[in-house]
């Protein structure tokens, strides 16, 4: 089946209706008023990721054989969107344990990784880190320096990550280094690494304009021994897998933009109808009316974008393209959907009481994260023109 035949995505189920309102529910009651709390400490939010993994929420892709819950990519769109509507921060962390290092290990790692390590992450019993980017490559992940030389049966890894989310609190880490300088990106390995490992350390902390209770930090690897029974998959492996693991990464980022607009929207029209100006509500104003219109169609083409990729996903088609578009086009009208909720509040939206000051600061990283805008570009316009 051809991505241009694919079945229209308009109703949920009654389960997927059930999933989307607990999720909903868990947010508004549990994650909405302590928002500002964990923003302004920068202090990652374990507890709330924890009552997360006791509903299954941190297992959502991962089969109930492994301690998941055993749903699909649309599950996870559906929650990942719903946590981003109030908090995009813990959705990034949601987003980033499954999405990330869990997926690394249950999709590439062998039976006995799979049931060692992807049960306590699906509880979220554990939290996972999954570090690719390093100070020397961002967009050119491929260039990265952190080695693991071979000697008998363990591997040694030296070298440093950055922009490494729970790269702290992640106490079971996917790690990519170079295991054959010589051939490039052929020579890059996975491996899967506890925190506790000697040689494994925390580095800084950033202190970040947006997303700041998810945190973000350093890794350095000093002569840190790996069994060899570490090795996710081959050597030479680690970089292919890293790129499919960032395609389905793209869905989730994807979500999260779809989650966040809808949250600038829902915060709009509140405050308009609420606000008053020249005598009447702000939501009476045709030039408002305009911005809300776009707001919200371009939240529905962004849903049904994400969506389709989320369903090619689930059908094990290919979906490298369709995620591209998702992630591309969801984060930029996030990223205008923020900027309008800013212009909507006037001076309100400048400060912290109100939600979308944090939303503005938040979006900035969608257009980021999981490959730059730039970057989907590239990968969209290769498919095009190989055909």
């Amino acid at each position: 089946m051809s991505s241009e035949n694919l079945p229209f995505i308009n109703e949920l189920t009654e389960d997927q209706v059930i999933i989307r309102d607990t999720i909903r529910d868990f947010a508004e009651q549990k994650i909405r008023p302590v928002i500002m709390e964990y923003d302004e400490s920068q202090k990652f939010p374990i507890e709330l990721l924890k009552e997360l993994g006791k509903l299954g929420f941190l297992g959502i892709i991962f089969p109930e054989e492994y301690g998941g819950a055993g749903l699909g990519y649309i599950e996870f769109e559906i929650i990942i969107e719903e946590l981003a509507r109030i908090d995009p921060s813990i959705a990034l962390s949601v987003a980033a344990h499954n999405g990330l290092c869990t997926n690394h290990i249950y999709k590439f790692g062998n039976e006995e990784q799979k049931k060692k390590y992807v049960p306590d992450l699906a509880s979220g019993r554990k939290i996972g880190a999954w570090a690719l980017t390093e100070p020397s490559s961002g967009s050119d992940a491929s260039g990265l320096l952190t080695t693991a030389e071979k000697n008998g049966d363990s591997y040694t890894l030296n070298g440093s990550k950055n922009f490494i989310t729970h790269g702290a609190n992640g106490e079971t880490a996917v790690v990519m280094a170079l295991t054959d300088k010589d051939k490039g990106k052929k020579g890059i390995s996975a491996f899967v690494i506890e925190k506790d490992t000697p040689g494994f350390i925390v580095g800084k902390k950033e202190n970040k304009l947006g997303m700041r209770s998810c945190e973000t930090s350093q890794l350095a690897f000093e002569n840190c021994k790996v069994p060899a029974a570490n090795l996710i998959g081959e050597e030479g492996m680690g970089f292919i897998q890293s790129l499919q693991i960032l395609d389905g990464g793209r869905i989730s980022i994807a979500s999260l933009s779809v989650g966040l607009a809808q949250g600038c929207l829902d915060e709009s029209v509140k405050y308009a109808n609420e606000r008053e100006q020249f005598g009447k509500p702000l939501s009476k104003f045709q030039a408002t009316q305009f911005k809300f219109a776009d707001m919200q169609t371009n939240i529905e083409a962004a849903r049904m974008l994400t969506l389709r990729a989320a369903y090619m996903n689930d059908q094990g088609m290919p979906n490298k393209k369709e995620a591209a578009i998702a992630k591309l086009f969801a984060s930029e009208i996030a990223e205008k959907a923020a900027s309008e909720a800013v212009q909507i509040h006037g001076g309100y939206g400048f400060i912290k009481d109100y939600p979308v000051e944090k939303y503005y600061r938040d979006v900035k990283l969608l257009t980021i994260g999981e490959g730059t805008s730039e970057i989907q570009r590239i990968v969209i316009a290769r498919d095009l023109l190989s055909n």
